[in-house]
């Protein structure tokens, strides 16, 4: 990279931390060494690195996803995994993403569009929360390529800019009991990503997930307190998982999985890591 062209990438990492901006997406085109060609839409915002489809990454969700299976993906983002959670699932399965961040969910729509031979991607635009409501949905960036729900317009607990429409917070249990009772059987893989937010969300669907123990796959966020991550470790435990610290969760690579025996394996408080928890 010549220098101008470092100068002018950093210039426009600047800009889209500080000022709002509408990016839009490439659709980017891989050969899969099973799949065959698989699409996905790159956001084009200067702060998210692009995504590459990797069979590696579809394989390791074939573990997890039983062809023709549900899995659920709650905190999409621009759908960096539920793409390859689709293809997993297979064309006769079903994979729902969920993010209210309207940024975000604009690119989780796009990919939702593609490969329709291969998977079956229903794009939902609403958090998953204890009860149904609206909130605001706060960024420490401009671009909202990151960030949480708040009750307030003055919390800045995941940032300073907010969307300037509320976004919606749905009961997961009751809507997909609601629309989507013949799948549940079938549920097989759940991942979570809400900034912190990770087990109020899965308890939220505690019923279902003791009905249904499908493999599940959370982020364990640094601000969490010793108190919360052994409170995380109980809630999977106690429903016969093992859990398995998984660290960065990076699909595109062998995972290194190290089995938790107790809470105090968790990660320490401060540190990022995510966890995997299976039957």
């Amino acid at each position: 990279m010549s220098i101008f062209s470092y100068l002018k990438a950093s210039f426009e990492r600047k800009k889209a931390r500080r000022y709002f901006q509408d990016f839009g997406y490439r659709v980017d085109r891989f050969d899969l060494e099973r799949e065959g060609v698989v699409e996905y839409a790159n956001w084009l915002n200067p702060l998210v690195p692009p995504k590459k489809l990797t069979q590696q990454e579809v394989d390791f969700f074939r573990t997890v996803i039983k062809e023709g299976g549900m899995a659920i993906d709650i905190g999409a983002n621009t759908g960096d995994l539920t793409v390859a959670m689709g293809i997993a699932a297979g064309a006769d399965g079903l994979v729902l993403g969920l993010d209210p961040n309207t940024q975000v969910y604009a690119i989780l729509e796009a990919n939702a569009r593609l490969n329709k031979d291969k998977s079956k991607i229903v794009p939902l635009p609403f958090a998953a929360t204890p009860e149904d409501g609206e909130f605001y949905f706060a960024s420490s960036e401009a671009s909202f390529s990151n960030g949480g729900l708040v009750d307030s317009e003055g919390d800045a607990t995941h940032g300073k800019f907010k969307l300037k429409q509320k976004v919606r917070g749905v009961n997961l249990e009751k809507y997909l009991q609601q629309h989507y009772p013949e799948w549940l059987p079938k549920l097989s893989f759940i991942k979570v990503d809400t900034e912190g937010h990770d087990l109020s969300v899965l308890k939220t669907i505690e019923s279902l997930i003791a009905a249904y123990k499908p493999a599940i796959a959370a982020e364990v966020f640094p601000t969490l307190t010793r108190e919360e991550r052994t409170a995380m470790y109980d809630f999977l435990s106690g429903f016969g998982y093992r859990v398995y610290d998984v660290q960065h969760f990076d699909t595109t690579k062998p995972l290194n999985k190290i089995l938790l025996t107790r809470p105090e394996d968790m990660a320490a408080p401060g540190t990022a890591s995510n966890v995997l928890a299976i039957i």
